[in-house]
């Protein structure tokens, strides 16, 4: 049986500033705070994860925090703009309202009603109405279930020319052209449910080139089910000629991780085993968690994090 490839995973970004993140995605957006650790390949400093009310598939926002970092420049290659998917009629009801200090605006979204905003550190973010009715908000957020986002709608990657990238979507990853419109171009997983799905490619041959930091997309990933489907995509990602990485244990999902051809970092993650493989459900997100190896290193991490208030879970 062919591996599947349903859509994202997560997005994980830079922010300067690990409270402001979490006053902006907890308090303002209403997402869960599903995960407090630590950047595993540099412990010390935070890793932040957010989602809906278990951190599922397809609904996990995260932050690598470099304190104090300056403003990274958006440009390409990268994923320039980060679409959650929000109930229709909820921008005029709710949205535009809550985030009127973000000044949001019209999104150009290929005949979605959609607005554009940009988070603390200057990342653009969309909210897109959507009319399915997936996604499990947490009902204990800020944030009403009526009008709460529901996940990820999809990504936008800024390309100098997006024909390479295109066909690495389509030949080895199974997604399948949609619709265009001037210089976007939409591509959906094709062995998903629509959830989480789309990736939309921007041809900017003269825009000036990205720089990471914050601000900016670090990596998207994209789910798969589980190890085994996972270890065929590696196979299938070296036949194609591309650079990858050996799986790497995450603790809560299991990684690869390789370039496509215009430069931008994608991973494949696994769903399993999930947010609550180390602390229990109502639990999520309220204390530092640490992966087994760094553990012993507890106090020392600890006394060189700053200090952030939690939202209340």
């Amino acid at each position: 049986m062919a591996p599947t490839l349903p859509g994202l995973h997560h997005v994980t970004a830079i922010t300067a500033d690990a409270q402001a993140n979490i006053d902006f995605y907890c308090n303002t957006l209403g997402l869960r705070l599903v995960k407090l650790t630590v950047n595993f390949d540099d412990p010390g400093s935070y890793h932040l994860y957010y989602g809906d009310e278990l951190g599922r598939p397809g609904t996990i926002m995260t932050f690598f925090a470099w304190p104090g970092a300056y403003r990274g420049t958006v440009g390409t290659p990268q994923v320039t703009s980060t679409a959650f998917a929000v109930p229709a009629g909820s921008i005029e009801r709710f949205w535009a309202s809550r985030l009127s200090a973000y000044n949001p605006r019209p999104a150009d979204r290929l005949g979605e009603r959609a607005i554009h905003i940009s988070d603390p550190d200057g990342m653009g973010l969309d909210l897109v109405e959507v009319t399915d009715s997936y996604g499990q908000p947490w009902a204990r957020g800020p944030v009403a279930v009526k009008d709460a986002i529901r996940g990820f709608h999809g990504i936008t990657i800024s390309e100098e020319g997006y024909e390479a990238t295109a066909r690495i979507l389509t030949d080895l990853m199974a997604f399948k052209a949609e619709k265009s419109e001037d210089n976007r171009f939409r591509y959906r997983a094709s062995n998903g449910d629509g959830f989480a799905s789309i990736v939309d490619l921007i041809c900017v041959p003269d825009a000036k080139r990205g720089s990471m930091s914050a601000g900016v997309v670090h990596h998207v990933a994209f789910r798969t089910p589980d190890d085994a489907q996972q270890g065929e995509w590696r196979s299938r990602i070296v036949r194609a000629g591309l650079n990858v990485s050996p799986v790497m244990d995450r603790s809560y999902f299991h990684s690869i991780y390789y370039r496509e051809p215009g430069g931008v970092l994608f991973e494949i993650a696994t769903n399993n085993p999930g947010f609550t493989a180390d602390e229990p459900a109502d639990q999520l997100g309220t204390k530092l968690r640490l992966p087994k190896q760094l553990e012993k290193y507890r106090d020392e991490i600890e006394r060189a994090l700053p200090a952030v208030k939690l939202p209340q879970s």
